[in-house]
């Protein structure tokens, strides 16, 4: 049976935390139990150490501040995760080298005779080598993660959702779901947004109008010039670029399979997409890795000239 224009939409309900771990016992996981066991233990192997020695109160006094800091550590949260591992991840960023460089070989330190006065003593922190886990791209367009498999990337375009009916908005949820349901590894949507600078485009659009063969038509152009130099004064424009990126710990074949099911799966809800090629796969690294860079055309799209050809 067809869906009616006058359908409801689709509710569904997402969990806050899909992650979220199960809970245990009193309502703990099992990380939380392990600190607080363990934190118990280190208590009790302490009395029966110094029960001789210090009255029960005094040990008592003192043992209520550790527990309650090992209690705060369990059950407190930092940012969406456990207060315990984001401290482990605080000390683990305090200890990693902070001045990176591309190297493929190791850094060596200066000789003795060379002195600073920058950093602790005379001395400058040695930079380490830069690993990215990109160890390149293939030639079929994939990007290559060493042991970790290789990486599919998918250029997507942007929906109107908002501006469908009812009905067109459950065929639109159905056909993403779908292909949520077909994919058997892991995925990623990249939604990034950049600042669109119309001024160049506006500035051909000026130096080409006056080439035109109608006179009404160069009126248009410059009118139209106009605009944008106007839009771009008064207005803060962004221009979205979305990436699907899909990864197999198997062979590039069947990654190279999965994004070309994505490809197909996303047509389904009208979204136009298509596997990235090399060089588009490279500016889209590149651009993520430099989000300030100034915008430029989507990858792989040509820039329509005012006569109706293209530039590539």
């Amino acid at each position: 049976m067809g869906r009616r224009d006058d359908d409801a939409p689709l509710r569904a309900r997402v969990p806050a935390d899909v992650e979220r771990p199960d809970r245990i016992a009193f309502g703990m996981t099992g990380r939380q139990l392990v600190i607080l066991t363990v934190t118990g233990l280190v208590l009790y192997a302490a009395w029966t150490a110094l029960a001789t020695v210090v009255p029960p109160v005094v040990f008592a006094a003192c043992s209520v501040p550790i527990l309650g800091a090992a209690f705060f550590l369990a059950v407190g949260r930092r940012d969406g995760i456990g207060l315990d591992r984001w401290l482990l991840a605080g000390w683990r960023h305090r200890r990693a080298p902070h001045r990176l460089v591309p190297s493929e070989w190791p850094i060596v330190a200066a000789p003795a005779w060379v002195a600073t006065t920058r950093g602790p003593g005379d001395r400058l922190p040695l930079p380490a080598p830069l690993r990215l886990p990109a160890k390149g791209i293939t030639p079929d367009g994939l990007v290559d993660l060493g042991s970790d498999g290789t990486t599919g990337l998918v250029a997507a375009s942007t929906v109107a959702f908002g501006l469908r009916t009812p009905a067109e908005q459950n065929g639109l949820v159905a056909g993403f779901a779908r292909w949520l349901h077909s994919l058997d590894g892991p995925a990623q949507i990249l939604v990034r947004a950049q600042r669109v600078d119309l001024t160049q485009l506006a500035d051909r659009i000026a130096a080409q109008a006056p080439s035109l063969p109608d006179p009404a038509l160069e009126h248009a152009a410059m009118s139209h010039a106009a605009f944008l130099d106007d839009l771009g004064a008064r207005r803060e424009l962004l221009h979205r670029h979305v990436t699907v990126a899909v990864r197999s710990t198997r062979s590039p074949a069947t990654t190279a399979h999965q994004a070309a099911e994505t490809v197909r799966a996303l047509s389904g809800c009208e979204v136009a997409a298509r596997v990235l090629e090399p060089a588009d796969a490279a500016l889209t690294l590149a651009g993520a890795l430099n989000p300030s860079a100034p915008s430029s055309p989507p990858p792989g799209r040509a820039v329509p000239d005012l006569d109706g050809s293209e530039e590539p």
